[in-house]
């Protein structure tokens, strides 16, 4: 009996990553929330797992060779698994080529350009006191938009955006692509975009690993009103 693998989780689009990529793979997972809003990421018990103390972390109790194994960081958690499973990591080497190169896009690029505009845009002007910085906001949300062209662009020659499949490339750059709104984005300009985020948006999978607890997300009391989270994640304590 194949025994699951524990997810370290938060409802982010860092985490929906591997809910998304679990769901996909039909691999069995058991969930353990890690609320970065109350500071549980600093646990000494989630730092033996998670040194950078950031989730998503993954224990595979059937790693390499039968025996346990912890990874960090989403991109290398989503290698691990496509290479676990023998899927969604290209069919030739020049297809894992196209996959790995996407995937490093979104983790260097795409993934924290759009922290820091969802930072600047949001949840910056609602500390204490508000700190509205015009350069900043300006910096990345055009650095969003400048990324979300090069994505549109890629979509205009191909299906998904490594090529004609599916693959963790897709898996990695859908969550932080979603949430163009929240970047303060229009898509009335990337109608390839659009049509790639409703077509992976609609698969099954990708919507119960982004559902997976999203009633943690917003809780009643928004998290831009919440000033002892803030203080957790933006280091002020």
């Amino acid at each position: 009996m194949t025994k699951p693998i524990d997810l370290y989780y938060w409802p982010t689009p860092n985490g929906w990553k591997i809910s998304i990529a679990l769901e996909e793979m039909g691999l069995p997972y058991e969930t353990h929330l890690i609320n970065i809003g109350k500071g549980e990421q600093f646990a000494p018990e989630f730092l033996k797992i998670s040194p950078n103390n950031r989730m998503p972390a993954i224990i595979d109790p059937d790693g390499p060779d039968g025996e346990p194994i912890s990874i960090f960081e989403s991109g290398a958690i989503l290698q691990y698994l496509a290479r676990k499973t023998g899927k969604f990591c290209g069919t030739d080497e020049r297809g894992r080529i196209a996959v790995d190169q996407w995937l490093m896009w979104q983790m260097g690029g795409l993934g924290p350009m759009a922290g820091q505009a969802h930072h600047f845009l949001k949840y910056a002007p609602s500390m204490e006191p508000p700190q509205v910085l015009p350069y900043a906001q300006d910096r990345y949300r055009n650095e969003v938009g400048r990324l979300h062209r090069v994505l549109d662009k890629q979509l205009s020659e191909n299906r998904f955006v490594a090529g004609e499949d599916y693959t963790i490339a897709d898996m990695a750059i859908w969550p932080w692509a979603c949430l163009w709104e929240g970047q303060q984005q229009t898509l009335d300009d990337k109608p390839n975009m659009a049509r790639w985020l409703d077509e992976v948006g609609n698969r099954p999978a990708v919507q119960r690993g982004k559902e997976l607890h999203a009633d943690m997300r917003k809780p009643k009391q928004g998290f831009d009103q919440d000033r002892e989270a803030q203080k957790i994640l933006f280091g002020q304590k």
